[in-house]
């Protein structure tokens, strides 16, 4: 479950951080718990019969927490998008648009607890959700622009490998969904080890330009 992975990458790097931090008895992961509860609770179906979760959440949290927080929030709200991602996989939900995680200050929230507002929030223009994940963890979002991988300085994603054309490859929006296409180059393009031209991408197919391989997210 997406949770559980939560929890684990919270005990490693930054739960003993909270336990300093939060005095007022909060507890980060307690926001993760609710979060996929509330994808749970908050689920429906679309007109295509896939089952359809929240994707937009607001946490509000009091003043102090809130400011306490401050340290590591961006930190946090990319275990808790990472939480909502990986749990969607595990039951098979659909998004309508990118999952975004906000937090605020309430006037009249009572320290060391929180209220989640959790809604369907569609993409612009109809775009399709997704991201690269770049060998170092930096997720690039997709949507609707063409997103290009070259060696050349003008590249959106410029990858420092002699293997790799200035211009190599791109990835472009089609239907739900995006598109990788080889731009001719010289070492080409494969996913999942295999060379492609053109390939429509698949939730978790990996991508390689050269010697740098990334993840294709869906979700």
């Amino acid at each position: 479950m997406g949770i559980g992975g939560f929890e684990q990458r919270l005990e490693r790097g930054v739960e003993g951080f909270f336990g300093r931090v939060f005095r007022s008895g909060l507890q980060p992961v307690e926001l993760g718990r609710k979060l996929v509860r509330e994808m749970d609770l908050r689920r429906t179906v679309g007109v295509n019969g896939q089952t359809l979760a929240p994707n937009a959440f607001t946490f509000t949290l009091s003043g102090s927490d809130f400011e306490q927080l401050s340290e590591m929030a961006g930190q946090l709200r990319r275990e808790l998008t990472d939480a909502a991602r990986e749990h969607a996989r595990d039951e098979n939900y659909r998004f309508v648009g990118p999952i975004e995680v906000e937090m605020v200050a309430g006037e009249r929230q009572r320290a060391g607890l929180f209220q989640l507002d959790a809604r369907f929030v569609g993409s612009e223009a109809g775009a399709g959700t997704g991201s690269l994940v770049l060998p170092d963890g930096e997720r690039v979002p997709l949507g609707e622009y063409v997103v290009s991988i070259g060696r050349g300085p003008d590249c959106t994603i410029v990858v420092a490998d002699s293997n790799v054309s200035r211009r190599h490859a791109e990835i472009r929006p089609a239907g739900d969904g995006f598109v990788l296409v080889d731009l001719a180059s010289t070492n080409g393009t494969k996913v999942n080890e295999a060379r492609v031209g053109e390939r429509q991408l698949l939730d978790g197919d990996l991508v390689q330009f050269g010697s740098v391989v990334v993840r294709f997210e869906a979700l």
